[in-house]
């Protein structure tokens, strides 16, 4: 809560920060949408897991991504030397396109990750899509019904102030000329991946390989993340969670998993109890372990063995589910945009960036000071990294497709040069303020969810970049082998 809190005072002030008073507006309207999100979710009866924070995560991402994809655009008209109120309706106007087209293409993601997911992609999906329509409904209507009230009663809004008003402004960077450096880094990096993942593999959690889990009754309330950290010392991987009361935990290891013997039960129950025996009040192993006792108020209360079928039925459902969106998606931006090549790069760019976060995984788990287990909550994580991947990639392709149709006299790289420069603004304000908030979760958030952060971090800048590097190049280079086929 404290993490999530001091994320989103960030962006709040970020905003101010950078657009002035049509960023405090945007604010309003981002507050009132976590309001709407967490009351329908309680509406519901939702349960609030690792995967439902993940889609929050992504939704804060989009509502943000709305506002500014609206005040850019009326900056740029704005720019042209329109007055205020027609800046405002035409900037509204040309947003609108932009904002369907990507909250459309994640909300199809959605949807069939809820109809083909389980539990944890389900819950994802829940989240998702709930996000989508309350981002949609309050960057639309009730940020347009703020500025709007306040221009027509005479109020200026510059839509930046004068630290930002001349940032990302007449930029014009060749993107296209550093495509073939791009492909090469990217290249590199899906080898590096691809080998480690296959060498290497992943640190897979007891979502995937099974294990032992017990429930344990404490003396007084206890941490759990206190409790994990001193359990992952003594088994090497192990999960505590708070199971109703605060003085009860389920505890989860997959410490010798595959070893199904009465002497390893025996070694992880007497390992645990010694672990945890300064929170138990000087209760005997003998009573710690008796399941019998229907009076008991601290030890062990049940155990059971986690079987790794689970996992696989998880695995499977969870590999259609992203092919079925990914297919989903092909066809609706070969829909909007009636080329496959746009369809092609976004989807290109998505295995670019999903390849790379589960290589960093591979290569970085043996390492690194927090535990870095594929468990469900991960696969939450990759799939915020398609959303956000995908959300980032068609803004610039209905850029692509706006200034192909305005700018007729143009060659086609430079409609695609300057599509992605007059998008940088946009691209970079929302990375870096879906960023201040994994960080801030990332840093202030407990031990638990730091390697759940970490893939979003990861998947939220390696999607930047392949959007503007892969995605959009893809597009180009294989539109321009067409036409060169043509002409021959």
């Amino acid at each position: 809560k404290m993490s999530f809190m001091i994320a989103l005072g960030l962006v709040l002030i970020w905003m101010v920060f950078y657009y002035g008073k049509a960023g405090g507006f945007a604010d309003v309207a981002m507050i009132l949408n976590i309001l709407l999100i967490f009351g329908i979710l309680s509406g519901l009866g939702a349960v609030l897991t690792l995967p439902g924070i993940a889609g929050i995560v992504l939704t804060i991402g989009m509502s943000v991504d709305a506002n500014v994809l609206i005040f850019e655009r009326i900056r740029e008209e704005l720019t042209k030397g329109k007055g205020q109120k027609e800046a405002i309706k035409d900037g509204f106007s040309n947003a609108l396109s932009s904002i369907l087209d990507a909250n459309i293409t994640t909300g199809l993601t959605a949807l069939i990750l809820f109809v083909f997911g389980t539990g944890p992609i389900k819950g994802f999906a829940t989240t998702l899509i709930i996000g989508i329509l309350t981002s949609l409904f309050t960057a639309i209507f009730i940020t347009r019904l703020l500025v709007d009230w306040y221009a027509n009663r005479g109020g200026k809004l510059d839509f930046s102030t004068g630290i930002t008003k001349n940032l990302f402004r007449n930029i014009n960077i060749e993107f296209l000329s550093k495509r073939k450096i791009a492909y090469i880094i990217s290249g590199s990096l899906i080898v590096l991946s691809l080998g480690s993942l296959f060498s290497n593999g992943l640190d897979q959690g007891v979502d995937f390989v099974g294990g032992r889990t017990y429930q344990v009754r404490f003396a007084q309330d206890v941490s759990a993340s206190e409790i994990s950290t001193t359990l992952a010392d003594a088994f090497g991987s192990a999960d505590a969670k708070t199971v109703g009361d605060a003085n009860q935990l389920k505890i989860t290891t997959k410490y010798k998993v595959n070893e199904a013997s009465a002497e390893v039960d025996e070694e992880i129950r007497l390992k645990l109890y010694n672990t945890l025996q300064s929170h138990l009040s000087g209760v005997s192993y003998e009573d710690f372990i008796d399941l019998n006792d229907e009076n008991k108020q601290v030890g062990l209360m049940e155990s059971f063995k986690v079987s790794p079928t689970i996992a696989d039925d998880i695995k499977q459902a969870s590999f259609w589910a992203i092919l079925g969106s990914l297919i989903v998606v092909f066809l609706y931006i070969l829909f909007r945009f009636k080329k496959w090549q746009y369809s092609l790069g976004a989807v290109v760019a998505v295995f670019h960036d999903v390849v790379i976060v589960l290589g960093v995984f591979s290569l970085t788990y043996r390492f690194m000071p927090f535990s870095m287990e594929i468990d469900q909550a991960f696969i939450a994580a990759i799939l915020t990294v398609i959303g956000y991947s995908l959300n980032d990639t068609v803004v610039v392709f209905d850029r692509v497709r706006e200034f192909f149709n305005e700018h007729t006299a143009w060659g086609f790289e430079k409609v695609v040069n300057t599509s992605l420069s007059s998008t940088l603004s946009r691209t970079l304000n929302t990375s870096l303020t879906t960023l201040v908030v994994l960080l801030a979760i990332f840093i202030f958030g407990g031990d638990s969810i730091r390697g759940f952060m970490f893939a979003l971090i990861v998947g939220v800048v390696v999607g930047t970049y392949s959007s503007l590097f892969i995605a959009t190049p893809i597009m180009y280079d294989t539109i321009k082998k067409l036409e060169d086929k043509k002409k021959n």
